[in-house]
């Protein structure tokens, strides 16, 4: 392969990777933040026991996030130095705001969340949880701020081939931003909500008695019953965003070939991209219209109109529909465990099993719309403005295959090492007898990480 293909796939394992952790650490705190509220106004220890053990796994999911992001802007210069060289006074100073407002922010504070409880006063140290769940979300603001712009860019000017900003605000507040930024934002609360509820329910199955975990089941089962309607909502609105402004990602996403009005949707199909054309099609008649347009004969263009200047369709399509999948078990599994709980109910084995199984499916869910986002922009790395080939390296391919090799060897041992002690944490936490957890004590909540 050449040095466009390595790098493209050499970003793409990156952001894969790096992609997994802020989705949970994002709505992670906010969880955190609620545990220890729930607990100032109850005095109840149950909740600052749920806290305690959260925020182990925060501290090390956020960890693992700063360290893979951290090798996210090397390829900026390594990989893709045409795209700094182009929109760099874009990129720059929203990744810097980034650093400035909130990563800062961040690392300020969560050694006051981690190593303060006891050594200061307990309103200062929900503050701190505060400000962390504050600094998460506005980092996710620039990063989605700069990545919305890259998809529907607005507010520059090109001067001699360089884009130079003329309107922050436009930029910053470019069209897709508003739908991109609250459909992440829900994506990374059902992400966090069935991680908690994965663990919560390995925990009771691995026979743990306190009530602290069926606590935090229940807590994240409500959650995600409540915020995937709201996703199937917003989502709604996005793909309209999307339609309007980037007409080619969608017709790849439904593997539209021909324009026309009263599209079907495809629930299943084999695209095929050489004969334009689609294999072992699963209909619904006029569904694509309804849902794009909510109009049954409303038009949508197709493929071909674009004369090859569109998105690979394979990866778009089937990308959409893990994406979509997903978020339906997810409501079938939380408005299920929400219905037990409002009949009051024992969960049943099998559904905390089922629990436990889906304890990552906010990730499956992620990726799979990372994925049609990003490869759906193809062949712009810009929309309309930067293409992805003209951005590339010149460096030699065969060191792109060696930096490569060396990521997957990293990340495979990193994601084995982080699955394996997240699971090894809970086993633990469910032998440990039921203490005292609001007396000041000397061991900090991150004791036992080395062993």
């Amino acid at each position: 392969m050449d040095a466009f293909m390595l790098s493209r796939i050499q970003f793409a394992l990156n952001i894969s990777f790096h992609i997994l952790f802020p989705a949970l650490t994002i709505a992670m705190c906010w969880f955190l933040l609620f545990f220890k509220m729930r607990y100032d106004y109850t005095g109840d220890e149950k909740w600052l026991r749920a806290y305690r053990f959260w925020v182990k796994l925060f501290a090390l999911t956020f960890a693992i996030g700063v360290v893979s992001g951290i090798t996210m802007s090397f390829q900026f210069g390594t990989n893709w130095p045409g795209y700094m060289e182009k929109v760099g006074n874009i990129a720059g100073p929203l990744l810097g705001y980034e650093v400035l407002t909130a990563f800062f922010l961040e690392a300020t504070f969560l050694g006051v969340m981690l190593f303060g409880q006891g050594r200061v006063p307990n309103w200062l140290h929900t503050v701190a949880a505060a400000l962390v769940a504050v600094g998460t979300t506005t980092s996710a603001f620039w990063i989605l701020a700069l990545n919305s712009w890259m998809q529907t860019p607005q507010g520059h000017e090109v001067i001699d081939g360089v884009v130079h900003a003329k309107d922050w605000w436009a930029v910053i507040f470019n069209p897709s931003f508003p739908y991109r930024l609250t459909h992440m934002l829900l994506a990374s609360g059902l992400t966090a909500a069935f991680f908690i509820a994965g663990i919560s329910a390995y925990r009771i199955l691995f026979g743990d008695k306190k009530e602290d975990p069926r606590l935090t089941l229940k807590v994240a089962l409500g959650f995600a019953a409540l915020l995937i309607p709201i996703q199937i909502f917003v989502g709604d609105l996005h793909g309209l965003n999307t339609l309007k402004h980037q007409p080619a990602k969608v017709a790849a996403m439904e593997a539209v070939w021909d324009s026309g009005e009263g599209i079907p949707l495809l629930l299943f199909a084999v695209p095929d991209e050489s004969a334009q054309k689609n294999y072992l099609e699963i209909p619904i008649p006029h569904g694509a219209s309804l849902i794009l347009t909510h109009s049954t004969d409303g038009y949508i263009k197709g493929l071909k109109d674009f004369e090859g200047d569109h998105p690979p369709v394979a990866p778009v399509f089937y990308g959409f529909r893990i994406m979509v999948g997903m978020g339906m078990l997810m409501l079938a599994v939380s408005w299920f465990g929400v219905y037990r709980y409002i009949r009051r109910k024992e969960m049943p084995v099998w559904f905390l099993k089922t629990c436990v199984g889906m304890t990552f499916a906010g990730w499956i869910a992620t990726l799979a719309g990372w994925y049609v986002t990003e490869i759906g922009r193809q062949p712009w790395l810009v929309h309309g403005f930067l293409r992805t080939k003209d951005a590339v390296t010149t460096v030699p391919p065969a060191n792109i295959g060696l930096s490569l090799t060396l990521y997957v060897i990293v990340y495979a041992v990193l994601f084995g090492a982080y699955i394996s002690t997240i699971f090894l944490m809970a086993r633990r936490a469910s032998r440990e007898e039921a203490i005292d957890t609001s007396k000041p004590t000397d061991e900090h909540p991150l004791q036992g990480f080395s062993s």
